[in-house]
């Protein structure tokens, strides 16, 4: 059987779906309890995050059509960090026009300029702290006059 953490790299975020579960860093841990059976922990991105039922339920489906009977555990603590973001992700984010978080989510990137994923300029302005979904913010960037989504710190 294949290992379930290769398993779980097909599952695309639902709300980003150009990155998958492990590298956004929601997985914390998939070990192997039994011949067939595994446990799964998952963190969400923010507590209220809509998007962990949909989780859930595909990390079960995929997990079955695989061959492993699967626990979905949900750890709150430690609270999930945008730290926790593979380098792929990273890249695959800006990529897709959303500008990544920097490593490091603290005081020293408050108010640091955000860099234009298209253009890579850093003349940006925020244009709504409140994005597409709860952790991103809209920005525009002032030279090539594009909209784009900044991950949010955290």
């Amino acid at each position: 059987m294949k290992n379930p953490l290769d398993i779980l790299e097909l599952i695309p975020d639902p709300e980003i779906p150009v990155i998958n579960i492990v590298e956004l860093g929601i997985v914390r841990e998939a070990k192997v309890t039994g011949e067939n059976s595994c446990e799964v922990t998952i963190t969400p991105t923010y507590s209220a995050c809509p998007a962990m039922f949909t989780i859930e339920e595909d990390i079960i489906k995929i997990m079955k059509q695989n061959g492993w009977e699967t626990k979905v555990i949900t750890k709150m603590f430690p609270i999930w960090t945008t730290d926790w973001l593979t380098d792929e992700a990273r890249e695959k984010l800006r990529a897709y026009g959303i500008t990544p978080p920097e490593k490091g989510a603290d005081e020293h990137h408050i108010g640091k300029p955000k860099k234009c994923p298209r253009c890579g300029s850093e003349n940006t302005k925020q244009i709504s702290r409140f994005g597409s979904t709860l952790c991103k913010a809209s920005y525009q960037c002032l030279d090539c006059l594009e909209p784009f989504d900044y991950f949010k710190c955290h």
